[in-house]
């Protein structure tokens, strides 16, 4: 018998039912008709999270549609690894919550990890590290985020991009060369203010004044207790080291662009992948984009993308993919993989 190695062996993912459309937005931002929102952005719609519907009740879901779709087995789950920037409280720890909801066994261990855009692969590269030190076997990986509860109805800037959703994750162990790796992680602090929540930590707690709403130079209206993005600077952000990491990637696995079925970014937005796709020259027919219906989900955007793309054929089972995640933090992270 060979060494314990990781693989992925199945993807699954959960959308609040309610949506917005860019009819509606364009109600709203009459300066912005809902073909220039689509154009723009490539999003049609988002699905948004009800008013008393959490992070953890979609992260629940998406467990229960991968269980029941892969047939698995709840007491063969050994870990669980929730990575979410909108969790259900303080503490504990919303991971924790869901095992008991899941009734997962209490050997099982579980934690939070607060990642956004760059979370699925930071909490890929976790699974592989517990399954390939011999800690554990079966690691469930859940990604969401409800970002449409820290956003101002009235901030153009970021409503037309994000959307509430949640995915399931099943890392196992396998017998022999792994399916997952290598992984390209890295991070920059000094762009946190460029997407960040400003208030409602310990560094500024919520207050009467961090409730106070402003009205920015392109008429975006958010307070401190709400998301902010510098778009400008993340573009730039983007388009220097997505290139740079994909290449350290590449080199790291000693593989060409060639010989990779699929490149799954975040999805974050149509302009900016597709600046991404020409200035890095992959390959349309390679390149998956999934974000139409469902907007930029964080840190589910490449599950859901995968998910959706294996349901409409253009991903097969035993494919093998690049996927990178950038974005708040900074931070970014790459890894190869063979697909469910």
């Amino acid at each position: 018998m060979g060494r314990q190695t990781a693989r992925i062996a199945a993807i699954a993912y959960h959308l609040p039912t309610a949506t917005l459309d860019n009819d509606a937005l364009a109600q709203i931002f009459p300066e912005w008709p809902a073909q220039k929102i689509t154009d723009k952005t490539g999003i049609v719609r988002r699905h948004i999270a009800a008013a008393d519907e959490t992070a953890g009740d979609l992260a629940f879901h998406a467990a229960i549609s991968l269980f029941t779709s892969n047939d698995i087995e709840l007491h063969a789950i050994d870990f669980l690894i929730l990575c979410t920037q909108t969790p259900d409280y303080l503490l504990p720890t919303t991971a924790c919550v869901l095992q008991n909801r899941l009734g997962l066994p209490t050997s099982c261990g579980a934690l939070d990890i607060n990642l956004g855009c760059s979370g699925y692969i930071y909490g890929l590269a976790l699974a592989k590290g517990l399954i390939e030190a011999g800690i554990r076997k079966n690691v469930l990986l859940l990604t969401a985020d409800t970002y449409s509860k820290l956003i101002n109805p009235r901030d153009r800037s970021v409503r037309t991009l994000f959307g509430d959703g949640a995915s399931a994750t099943l890392i196992a162990a396998k017998d022999g060369p792994s399916a997952l790796g290598p992984f390209v992680l890295g991070t920059d602090g000094a762009g946190a203010a460029n997407l960040i929540v400003p208030a409602g930590g310990m560094r500024l707690p919520h207050s009467a004044a961090s409730a106070v709403e402003t009205e920015d130079a392109a008429g975006n209206v958010r307070s401190h207790d709400q998301l902010f993005m510098d778009g400008a600077e993340i573009m730039q952000f983007t388009l220097c080291s997505v290139p740079r990491v994909m290449r350290e990637l590449l080199d790291a696995a000693g593989k060409t662009l060639d010989d990779i079925d699929h490149v799954i970014f975040h999805q974050a937005n149509q302009f900016m992948l597709e600046a991404l796709r020409k200035k890095i020259k992959i390959p349309a027919e390679k390149f998956i984009v999934e974000l139409d219906t469902v907007g930029n989900t964080v840190s589910s955007t490449i599950p859901i993308a995968i998910a959706r793309a294996r349901a409409s054929g253009r991903i097969r089972s035993g494919d093998t993919a690049l996927l990178l995640g950038f974005g708040v933090g900074y931070s970014w992270a790459g890894t190869l993989a063979t697909l469910p």
